[in-house]
Order: C-alpha cells, then sequence, then structure tokens
C-alpha cells in the first residue's frame, strides 16, 4: 500500500508543480495593462457603468490574483456626476482561466463606496441605465456577457434623493453581500447597515432576477430587523408601469410610539401606542398599500379588517376594523380635563402637532370598549382627520347603562382648538354619566341628556371659559343628595326657627326632572329647573360659572297638599358654592314670617310707628334704659345753640 501511495503521489505531485510554475510564468508573462483593460470592459458591460480611475491601479497575480483601482468613479452614459464613488474598488480573477491567458473576474469587493441614487418625478432614476444594462446582461443568448458572482461592500454610504417629494435619506456603515446570479436566476443579498441611529440587519432573495429587473412578476423575500422594528415580506413583485407587490407583511415593534419617531412620524397624545403586531395579505402599488385579512395588535387591543395606507406627498391611512374588546385607556390617561386636586380645571396646553400630520378615515366597532373608568357596551364609531380637523362619529354605543349618539369634532387653529359636540344620551344612569362628564356625584336616576356645545381655546380651562350652547336633561326615578327637602320642609312647616337637625344630609327623591341650561362664554343659565315628586316639588333658577365651578342658584321648595297637589308651605332657598359640595341657606325672612312670635317683631321692624311703640313697652319692663325715641327727637349738633353742651353717643 504504502507503495502505491508513493506511485500516486509522484505524478501528483509533478501536476503541482507544472501548475506552479506556470502559474508562476504567467504573472511575468501577462501583459498587465491587458489584464487591467480586459477587467475594466468587464465591470463596465457586467455593470452599465463608466469606469473613472482617479488613483493609482494595483495589480498582482501571485499568491492572490486580483486588480484594485484606487478612487473610482463608476456614471451612466450621459451623465456628469458618477453615481458610484468607491475608495478601493479590488475585482479578484479566477484562476483556471488565468492559466489560459483569459481574464475574466470571479468577484468584486468595494471599500468605503458611496451610492448616490436620485430618483426624479417620473420614477427615472440615475441608476437606470445600470439596471437596463443588467437586464440585457442577463437575457440568454449568444451575444450574453460573462458576469461574476459576488459583490461586497464594506463600510459603505448610501445616499437617497427625492425631488419630486422633496426627501432624502442616508444608510452608513453599509456592510452587504450580494449574491451575483451568474449561474442560477436567483439574487440574493444579506448584510447590515445603519439608519437613523439604529443597526438593521436586513436580507432580500429574488427568485428570478432577470424578471424582476425586466418588470415581470418574480418570487420576493425580504427581512428586516432592527431594535425599534421588524418587518418582513414573502410574496412576489413586478414592476410594469409602477411597482406592484402581492404577499404576506408582518410586522412587529415593542413600541409602536418608538418606531413611528424613528421613521419620522409624530404619534397622537404622550402615552399608548406601545407594543404592536401586524400581519396581513399586502397589495403594494406605487406608493399605496392595501391590507386584506388583518390581523392587528395594539397595546393589547387585538383587531381584524381591511387597511388602506397611501403616501403621496401626505400620509393617508384608512380602516375597517372589528373586535372583542377595546381599551382606549392608555391614549386619553395624558389628557384631563381637571388638575390634580380636582376643583379646577386643567390649565395645560394642548399638544395638537399631530393632528396636521396625517390624514385618518378609521370605523370601529366592539363587543365591549373601556375608556378610563367607563365600561362601553357594544359600540361602533368613526374617526375621520383630515387637514387638522378631527370629527368622531358614534353611530350607537352602549354607554352609562343607557345608549349614546353623536358627534364629537376638533379643528386646530394654531395652538388653538375648536371643539364642538352634538351628543345624545338615552335612558342612562345619571349618576355614572353626570360624574364622569360634569364632576357631579349628587344626581342619581335615570333620563335622557341633549348637549349641543362649542368651545375654543388651548387648554381645557380655556374652552371652559368660551363654552356656549345648551344642554336639557330629562329624569326620572331618583335623587338629589345632600339634602331631603320633605322632611326639612315639614320640620320648618312645625317649627321655622327652629336649630336642630341638619340642612345638608339625606337626599330627595324625585320622579321628574327637568333641567334646561344655556352657555355663554362659559356661564351656564338655568332655564328651566325642576325636580317634581309626590310630596314636594322645586323650582331653580340663577347661573352656574364653568371656568370657577360654581352655583349661584335661587328656588323655591314646595310641600304638595295632599288631594289636590297644589302648593303647601313654600321655602325659598339660596344655592351656592363649588360643584362638588355647594351650600344651601333657607330664606331666613320666610321662616320668620312663619314664626308666631317672631313675625311681629319683623313687621316691627319695617314699621316705624310700631317700632316705636314696642320699644316704649320694652322701657317699662327694663325701668329705663336706652331711650331710643328720645335719641331720634334729639337735633343735630349743627342746629345746636352756640356754647350749648353736645351729648355724647
Amino acid at each position: 500500500m504504502a507503495q502505491g501511495m508513493r506511485r500516486l503521489g509522484t505524478p501528483i505531485a509533478v501536476l503541482l508543480g507544472i501548475a506552479f510554475v506556470s502559474l508562476l510564468a504567467s504573472s511575468w508573462l501577462v501583459n498587465r495593462d491587458a489584464l487591467r483593460q480586459a477587467v475594466e470592459a468587464q465591470i463596465r458591460a457586467v455593470t452599465g457603468l463608466e469606469l473613472v480611475v482617479k488613483g493609482h491601479i494595483d495589480v498582482s497575480l501571485f499568491p492572490g490574483s486580483y486588480v484594485s483601482f484606487h478612487d473610482v468613479g463608476l456614471k451612466g452614459s450621459g451623465t456628469e456626476d458618477p453615481a458610484l464613488r468607491v475608495d478601493v474598488l479590488t475585482a479578484n480573477l479566477q484562476l483556471l482561466p488565468l492559466l489560459l491567458q483569459r481574464f475574466e473576474i470571479a468577484d468584486v469587493m468595494m471599500l468605503r463606496p458611496q451610492i448616490n441614487v436620485v430618483r426624479e418625478a417620473d420614477g427615472n432614476s440615475n441608476w437606470t441605465p445600470f439596471i437596463d444594462t443588467i437586464a440585457r446582461t442577463m437575457r440568454p443568448g449568444p451575444d450574453s456577457q460573462m458576469s461574476f458572482s459576488e459583490i461586497r461592500i464594506q463600510d459603505g454610504i448610501l445616499v437617497y434623493e427625492d425631488g419630486s417629494h422633496h426627501a432624502s435619506e442616508r444608510l452608513d456603515d453599509i456592510d452587504l453581500s450580494l449574491a451575483w446570479p451568474s449561474i442560477s436566476r436567483s439574487f440574493a443579498a444579506t448584510g447590515q447597515f445603519d439608519w437613523r441611529g439604529q443597526r438593521i440587519e436586513g436580507s432580500i432573495s429574488v427568485s428570478d432576477f432577470l424578471a424582476a429587473l425586466s418588470g415581470d412578476r418574480s418570487g420576493l423575500k425580504m427581512r428586516l430587523a432592527s431594535p425599534p422594528l421588524k418587518v418582513a415580506f414573502d410574496g412576489t413583485v413586478a414592476n410594469r408601469t409602477s411597482a406592484l407587490m402581492e404577499g404576506t407583511l408582518t410586522v412587529d415593534s415593542p413600541s409602536l410610539r418608538d418606531a413611528m419617531r424613528w421613521t419620522g412620524q409624530a404619534p397622537l397624545g404622550g402615552n399608548g401606542f406601545g407594543r404592536f403586531a401586524l400581519r396581513a395579505r399586502a397589495n403594494v402599488v406605487g406608493a399605496s398599500i392595501a391590507l386584506t385579512n388583518v390581523n392587528v395588535e395594539l397595546d393589547g387591543n387585538t383587531a381584524e379588517g381591511v387597511m388602506t395606507y397611501a403616501n403621496n406627498g401626505r400620509q393617508a391611512l384608512q380602516a375597517t376594523l372589528a373586535a372583542d374588546a377595546l381599551d382606549f385607556t392608555p391614549y386619553i390617561s395624558t389628557f384631563r380635563l381637571l388638575a390634580n386636586g380636582a376643583r379646577d380645571w386643567n390649565r395645560q396646553l394642548f399638544d395638537l402637532k399631530a393632528l396636521s400630520t396625517t390624514d385618518l378615515d378609521m370605523r370601529l366597532s366592539a363587543a365591549k370598549v373601556t375608556v378610563g373608568s367607563s365600561k362601553l357596551g357594544r359600540t361602533a364609531f368613526g374617526a375621520n382627520l383630515r387637514n387638522g380637523v378631527l370629527a368622531l362619529s358614534v353611530g350607537e354605543a352602549q354607554m352609562y347603562g343607557g345608549v349614546v349618539r353623536g358627534s364629537f369634532g376638533i379643528a386646530r387653529a394654531d395652538t388653538v382648538a375648536d371643539v364642538k359636540a352634538e351628543l345624545q344620551f338615552t335612558d342612562v344612569d345619571l349618576q355614572a354619566c353626570a360624574n364622569e362628564m360634569f364632576g357631579v356625584s349628587s344626581l342619581s336616576g335615570r333620563g335622557n341628556l341633549n348637549v349641543s356645545l362649542t368651545a375654543s381655546g388651548s387648554s381645557p380651562f380655556g374652552l371652559a371659559q368660551s363654552l356656549d350652547g345648551s344642554a336639557t336633561l330629562q329624569g326620572r326615578e331618583g335623587a338629589i343628595s345632600g339634602f331631603n327637602v320633605e322632611q326639612l320642609l315639614k320640620r320648618l312647616e312645625r317649627s321655622p326657627l327652629s336649630r336642630g337637625g341638619n340642612f345638608r344630609s339625606g337626599s330627595t327623591p324625585y320622579d321628574a326632572l327637568t333641567v334646561s341650561v344655556k352657555f355663554a362664554e362659559g356661564i351656564a343659565t338655568a332655564e328651566d329647573i325642576r325636580v317634581e315628586s309626590p310630596t314636594a316639588r322645586i323650582t331653580m333658577t340663577g347661573t352656574a360659572s364653568v371656568p370657577t365651578r360654581e352655583y349661584d342658584f335661587k328656588g323655591v321648595a314646595s310641600l304638595l297638599s295632599v288631594g289636590n297637589g297644589s302648593n303647601g308651605f313654600e321655602l325659598p332657598f339660596v344655592v351656592q358654592g363649588p360643584w362638588e359640595d355647594p351650600l344651601i341657606f333657607p330664606d331666613p325672612e320666610s321662616l320668620i314670617r312663619r314664626a308666631p312670635a317672631a313675625a311681629p317683631l319683623l313687621d316691627a321692624v319695617k314699621d316705624r310707628k310700631t317700632r316705636d311703640a314696642v320699644r316704649s313697652v320694652l322701657e317699662r319692663f327694663t325701668g329705663g334704659g336706652l331711650r331710643p325715641a328720645e335719641q331720634d327727637s334729639t337735633p343735630p349738633q349743627a342746629d345746636a345753640p352756640a356754647g350749648s353742651p353736645t351729648k355724647q353717643n
């Protein structure tokens, strides 16, 4: 066996020696100028770009076979500025053809290239000749040019400029490996690059590179992964009149807010837009994306439906989605009508910049909706945002135990928000409704509420100052907490001047409640307020200040006579103070008139003759003392004779 191995090794060694000698001889005998020209011709034939060498050229055949061009520019025919600049372009040569004095490139490595892509309004770019040449080169036929299998890019820079949209982007530190389709029809590229401060790893695979370059349909797989966002596409691509892509699109992000900021978008509000995931069937035509079979998740909310996104100079999003449950709490948690003390309106300025960046047309429906502490049942509503005007329409929402319909609009004027609300609440729980909308917790029952309001301001306090419109309320079978009118009137009827008891305890039940209010410049004027029960009736008039959240009402509480329902004992009263804890004062004069012993004294105070008679009687019982009548008859000091003593009061 050992002898056989020696016999076999001898001819192999001889062959290797002959190859080594031939290679060494070729390195001395080869025409280096012809080699350089052949390499330039192949690069020109494959890329379609003219090679402009400003630096020196290195040619090596042994031990490495390559040609390196320094300070190279590649430009298309008829253009002045190079589309690609490279510090060092190295073309590695194939070994076997080199032994036969044929110069064929195996692969190309570009060190620190600077790639400029300029897209014109008609859709063409300075790279259009390059793409056309690649397509011609790869077509099978006798005139097909020889191609190389791989292009490597190291530490590159790409600058993209879109003249029609006045946009530009820059990719830095590009490290890519492009598997050129010299043997198979497929094309693949893998690598990484920096964009807007984030490192992105990506890969792309084209099943039929020639068809894709020619605009015909070809398979396409693409993956992009970065810390803020991951995107994957698996489908087909074509480009006849415009770019067309069809396939499955997957998007994933740990924070949609961070991803939007990274891509240059302005998210609404200051909270929410966290965990995001989307999977859909995508149809991309130009700058428009139509998504069907959408399954989207945002902040724990999951919905299904269809979506359309377009960016033709202005972003526009349309969507029709359905969900089992939606929670909007994260998006309104930073928006507070009231300050932390819950006694004053919030004076923090609105941030309305996001209203002018995107157009939105969305339809949402859900079986359950949560908005802060509010729980809604079956809900269907729409949102339309266009040119800084946001319009919300509620087709139907099961809210506060009833049904809510209406519309809500916000229009931006610089830093000022113009707000308009038209809402109808049908058969709702008044306690929950009044507490959440107005911060009033003393009202209970069920009823209908109609609100038509307009306001303009840069903060919730500014809106309260400019509030105009009207509101009507029809309530039934409820109560007003804080006082019991029936018990209070009966006690005061028996003992008008009684000091026992507490006016601010208990509650007043009612069968019917009617409220009609007009708003003007933040002042609510009560046109009609009536509270009716089988035994008592309350009527009120007055005003309420919305900015200061205070009442200033006057009213009359009446006991109803049994049988005919006419008014019996009546007591005027005053309601003043903050909405959260108002003070209720009965009219003291009416109470004094009801007291048998105190009524004559009240009349005495008003009538002079009676007052003098009462004082005379008091003097007899007290045996003198202060003599008011005599004091009243004393002439003024100015009329006294000179030198008479003046009486001290």
